[in-house]
């Protein structure tokens, strides 16, 4: 795991050493071991590396083809690097190292930009080819690696990299706030455009290239993830989730370092665990609410069980409130997903015996574990009626006032597309709009968000649309990011064998009855693990990673934390911050829970100092 970032060189006379020195610099958590510089007439790149495969320094990073016509950096791992190595050694090409980074070089050279299509892993990736003056980035089929892209220089310098914070230092980069992303940012508490926080810094989607010649820029997807079930029996899925979910354990633990597991007391990490059965797991809760908010007991009873070592760790809010700006420097744009401080705590605690870990991300996305997926058995009969009536009760419904009846009317009268925007939902659309100040009302809706996602699947069924939508927007945007950065900010890699690419293929098959039905979400991949799990670990309920916000937030001590950034003049300048204060009071005084409301518009207030205010 390592971090990099780059540049086209633009017209301004800089130090292009100093330059890039300064901008790796920011990123020096995600490559602690080494790091390398490659500049010539047309492109800086600048590489920080963690050692993970092939330590010795033959391996360090810029890497380049045997002519050095070919220079490369590299984010990730590539997990079948062996048996692209020993075809490429076949077809004439020499190999100087044992990593997989050299495979990405003459992979390359043999078969162009198509070979990203033959890699199986995390990565992001920028091959600069000078003989044919093209610069070539890519970034992995499920965006578990970032890579941000801009030009919003005084000088057409074209910047890319692994975090944005390493823009920064470039002087010809303009560091400006998108005024359009806070708003659909307080519903989906993530940032989910294309365009960041940073105007004028884009995200490259997940499964895409893109090519840069002669100042023209082309963007390619790669690959897709859209389902196409096909019929078989339920048993045959399962050994094939057994066999296939095995076998990504198995690549996904190469490694010339320690490697160790997080686990919770969910099945999507304690199957992983059990598969890679390491030395180590790691956990993590909260003190003072050991019995609402721990599984910590359930992952030290399953490493008993596994004979592991399980370490633990319980977390004060003190802890958390204290770490929160150093949180969302690392995460890049705010990100209020309260998971994000558990696991930032989870990653200081494995950082101290191992430098890789193995997590359960992506299986609830791709086998259908959110229970969003799931209606319950009055909808279910509910939904027995055409749409057509639903539809107009609905209607008489909205004109009622809100209650547990006429909620369950819209929701019967709405399509999937209406009705669902992702696993996150935190503000309601129309307070957003009432509590922002106009400059920052002009975002995006969060349906428009959602349409593009959804007009790509239109013939699917309910539960697999609504799987697609969280795969490309709510897996990409909030829990892989976190993943990654909360990860890196303590120099660990973080691998998830569920997001595989032999996995999905494996997946895309699987109908929607026996991923989501009447009995359970994520069913399939539950009758695999009763294999490798006891009974109650395999059935378990999703829990998520619940943090007592809520409860911390009518504590005096961090209701006047939280009141006196409500009321600076730069929170003002967002929002109506009477009406904040108004929600916060509410919450404080058990009138509603308001909790998420408050923590999201806090956190984005925590960020915007970090990077506006008190860096100059």
């Amino acid at each position: 795991m390592c971090g990099f970032i780059g540049y086209i060189n633009g017209t301004n006379v800089i130090d292009h050493h100093q330059t890039i020195e300064n901008m790796m610099n920011t990123i020096i958590h995600r490559g602690p071991d080494s790091g390398g510089i490659h500049s010539d007439d047309k492109v800086t790149l600048g590489f920080r590396r963690l050692s993970i495969i092939d330590l010795s320094d033959v391996a360090n990073q810029p890497l380049y083809s045997a002519d050095g016509n070919i220079v490369l950096v590299f984010n990730g791992e590539i997990f079948n690097f062996q048996a692209l190595r020993e075809d490429l050694i076949a077809k004439g090409h020499i190999f100087k190292t044992q990593s997989d980074s050299e495979v990405i070089i003459y992979g390359y050279v043999e078969y162009g930009v198509e070979f990203v299509k033959q890699l199986r892993g995390m990565f992001a990736f920028c091959i600069w080819d000078k003989k044919n003056d093209l610069q070539f980035i890519a970034r992995d089929g499920f965006g578990i690696k970032p890579l941000y892209y801009s030009e919003n220089t005084t000088d057409g310098t074209f910047i890319f990299g692994s975090e944005i914070k390493s823009f920064l230092p470039h002087p010809s980069f303009i560091k400006e706030l998108n005024k359009n992303a806070l708003r659909p940012y307080l519903t989906f508490q993530y940032s989910s455009m294309d365009e960041t926080f940073f105007k004028g810094v884009f995200k490259l989607p997940p499964a895409h290239y893109m090519l840069i010649q002669n100042g023209k820029k082309k963007i390619v997807q790669y690959w897709d993830k859209k389902f196409h079930a096909k019929e078989a029996p339920l048993e045959k899925y399962v050994e094939d989730i057994r066999s296939t979910v095995r076998e990504s354990v198995e690549a996904h633990q190469i490694s010339d370092v320690k490697v160790g597991s997080f686990l919770s007391g969910g099945i999507d990490s304690s199957y992983i665990t059990a598969l890679l059965r390491p030395d180590k797991s790691f956990s993590v809760g909260f003190s003072d609410y050991e019995d609402m908010f721990n599984e910590t007991n359930l992952a030290k009873d399953l490493s008993d069980t596994l004979n592991i070592q399980n370490e633990r760790k319980y977390i004060s809010a003190d802890e958390c409130f204290e770490a929160l700006p150093k949180i969302q420097w690392h995460m890049d744009e705010p990100q209020s997903n309260p998971s994000s401080v558990p696991l930032y705590f989870l990653s200081e605690l494995a950082s101290k015996d191992v430098t890789v870990v193995l997590s359960g991300e992506g299986a609830d996305e791709i086998f259908g574990g959110y229970s969003w997926y799931q209606n319950s058995g009055k909808m279910q009969q509910y939904e027995k009626i055409p749409f057509g009536i639903r539809k107009a009760l609905r209607g008489i419904a909205e004109a009622l006032p809100k209650n547990q009846y006429t909620n369950f009317l819209i929701k019967g009268g709405q399509s999937v597309e209406e009705r669902f925007i992702g696993e996150a939902v935190v503000w309601d659309e129309e307070d957003a709009l009432n509590v922002l100040k106009p400059d920052y009302k002009n975002g995006p809706s969060v349906k428009s968000i959602t349409k593009r996602i959804y007009d790509e699947v239109p013939g699917d069924d309910d539960v697999t649309k609504m799987q697609y939508l969280d795969l490309n927007l709510w897996m990409p945007g909030d829990i892989l990011l976190k993943a990654d950065k909360m990860s890196m900010a303590h120099s660990i890699e973080l691998r998830v064998p569920f997001l595989d690419k032999e996995v999905m293929e494996l997946a895309k098959n699987i109908p929607s009855r026996y991923r989501v039905n009447d009995i359970d979400t994520k069913y399939v991949l539950r009758q695999a693990a009763h294999q490798e799990l006891p009974e109650e670990w395999a059935k378990r309920p999703k829990l998520g990673f619940p943090v007592p916000i809520r409860h911390w937030l009518r504590e005096e001590k961090y209701y006047n934390m939280v009141k006196e950034m409500f009321t600076t003049d730069f929170a003002n300048k967002f929002f109506d911050t009477k009406q904040l204060v108004g929600y916060l009071d509410e919450h404080y005084e058990g009138k509603a829970n308001r909790g998420r409301y408050i923590w999201t518009t806090y956190v984005f207030l925590v960020w915007y100092k970090q990077f506006f205010i008190d860096m100059k």
